[in-house]
């Protein structure tokens, strides 16, 4: 499986298009998401974007639940909607028609456009494709048990990452099934599918089902 930014990512579904493109791998990006924020926020056109606070950029066509908290820095792009009781933590850049839904966190993270996160889930230190789904409990684990650093594994091939947090990379029009569990360092293909109660690790090829560990099928066409 190729796990280069150019083959997982279409980088023209997001603000940090010009950014990712900079990297040979999507994960060694995750450590400037929080400066590329700081950097774009600024340059928006301000008569289509709010400042609710500082550092905190929102399109005025989102829609944003009162109770939601939007912590600095992040941007909330156009048509999104940002749900009841949602917790971005921050270093967040959320792309055009999101959803970002009830109770969710998000940290440290770059949502493409079309995203969906809408239940109950928690993503930090990664970054979902364009139009990429979150099933409803499903979740990003972003540091290993023994806190050692975090390696890509595809294959034989180990790919040292350097990084202690880092949750996972979900290539373009990714469906992860409920209750599932993104283990450190998962990358899933685009166009890969996960089944429900999956305990994800490693790599996932695009174009592909994963129903457990050992039990990956190619997509029928």
């Amino acid at each position: 499986m190729t796990l280069t930014t150019q083959s997982l990512l279409d980088l023209s579904h997001t603000l940090a298009g010009p950014y990712l493109s900079n990297f040979q791998y999507p994960w060694e990006a995750l450590d400037g998401i929080r400066d590329l924020i700081l950097t774009l926020g600024p340059t928006l056109d301000p008569e289509e974007y709010t400042q609710p606070s500082s550092q905190v950029w929102v399109h005025k066509t989102a829609q944003v639940a009162a109770t939601a908290f939007l912590g600095a820095p992040c941007i909330i792009g156009p048509r999104t909607e940002v749900r009841h009781c949602a917790f971005i933590r921050g270093s967040a850049l959320v792309g055009e028609g999101c959803v970002v839904g009830n109770s969710v966190e998000l940290k440290n993270v770059v949502l493409f456009d079309g995203v969906q996160t809408p239940h109950y889930n928690y993503v930090g230190d990664s970054i979902l494709g364009y139009k990429s789904h979150m099933g409803a409990g499903s979740i990003t684990s972003n540091v290993k048990s023994d806190k050692t650093l975090v390696a890509v594994r595809n294959g034989g091939q180990r790919l040292e990452t350097g990084r202690k947090k880092f949750g996972a990379i979900l290539g373009d029009h990714v469906e992860v099934g409920c209750n599932s569990v993104l283990n450190p360092g998962s990358v899933l293909g685009r166009n890969a599918s996960v089944y429900p109660l999956s305990s994800v690790r490693g790599t996932v090829p695009p174009d592909s089902i994963y129903k457990g560990p050992g039990a990956v099928v190619l997509r029928e066409k």
